[in-house]
């Protein structure tokens, strides 16, 4: 279907945009750049929640230093309550705490449950498998702390959008292979499931083709070309897709991300995960969270999430 009403505008914006002629910038100056972009165009049109009763930062040790966990939790939990584990996207050199705390306020009340979003460092100043190795380290400190955090350590599922996506697709695929922390869940929001792959999306109803930018992510986030090969980086390689947790897949029509979204899911299902895939159509990239611009998609979407991880949980409908 066509690209919905509300967000036609934002698409054209997008889908037209080129790369200015300019000199080249450093990361520092880009990403500051990308972020001002970020914040008029995306993160404004989030819906606004107002702080929880419970938000706090931890300081998790990593190697090589540390990392910021931001809890965010609808009451004190008493008794401990589940966490949903979240990695924000930014196609692994973007992207703030900041950025995403309306989503995970919004997901912590709609879910019911505690939210620990992972500041995890970002490329290209620290290459794979940096992200992923904070990932891990968080998703363990949080299983160990548990107790003094009031995190029920059997109710853990982790999720992401984007490059967040892929990060939660592997804390899946670490925890199996590394003895655990046990899963309930694994929510991925169009994620990057394959960084060997560059295949544009032709829009046909919207007359536009929209390029991949995986070239660009792998630049940045890759210290070595083979290592987008790794299961790690690319989870929809990975041969043995067995003994991971459910999962939740979300992809949008017109994303050039949408087929390996769809392509992870139906591994996962010929491996014998439970998953449940939903392709939100006339929508694209990130804007399942644009509730200013798209109200009721992003309410039925965020309720779709919500649903999920209390299933998950073991909470109450």
């Amino acid at each position: 279907m066509p690209v919905l009403p509300a967000l036609k505008p934002l698409f054209a914006a997008i889908s037209g945009a080129a790369a200015p002629a300019a000199a080249p910038l450093s990361t520092a100056e880009a990403r500051q750049a990308v972020h001002a972009m970020m914040e008029r165009n995306i993160t404004g049109f989030y819906a606004p929640h107002a702080p929880l009763p419970v938000e706090r930062d931890h300081e998790v040790q990593v190697e090589g230093g540390a990392i910021t966990v931001r809890l965010y939790a609808p009451a004190e939990p008493a008794p401990p309550l589940p966490c949903h584990v979240y990695f924000h996207g930014g196609s692994f050199w973007l992207g703030t705490l900041e950025h995403f705390d309306p989503l995970c306020r919004g997901l912590a009340k709609a879910a019911g449950c505690i939210v620990a979003a992972v500041d995890y460092r970002l490329a290209p100043e620290h290459p794979f498998p940096t992200a992923a190795e904070d990932g891990y380290a968080a998703l363990t400190w949080l299983a160990a702390h548990a107790v003094e955090l009031g995190v029920d350590a059997s109710r853990i599922s982790v999720g992401g959008v984007s490059a967040g996506g892929n990060l939660a697709a592997v804390m899946a695929l670490m925890a199996r292979d590394r003895g655990g922390p046990p899963l309930r869940l694994q929510v991925l929001e169009v994620p990057i499931t394959d960084l060997t792959a560059d295949a544009p999306l032709e829009a046909e109803d919207e007359g536009v083709v929209l390029p991949s930018d995986k070239p660009q992510v792998r630049g940045r986030y890759l210290a070595n070309a083979a290592d987008a090969w790794s299961s790690y980086a690319s989870p929809l390689l990975e041969p043995d897709l067995r003994n991971l947790p459910p999962a939740l897949i979300m992809t949008a029509e017109y994303d050039p991300l949408c087929a390996e979204g769809a392509a992870y899911a139906r591994r996962l299902t010929e491996a014998g995960v439970a998953v449940e895939h939903h392709c939100w159509l006339g929508q694209f990239h990130g804007a399942q969270a644009l509730a200013a611009l798209i109200p009721a998609e992003a309410a039925a979407y965020e309720a779709v999430v919500a649903q999920a991880l209390r299933c998950a949980h073991g909470a109450a409908p």
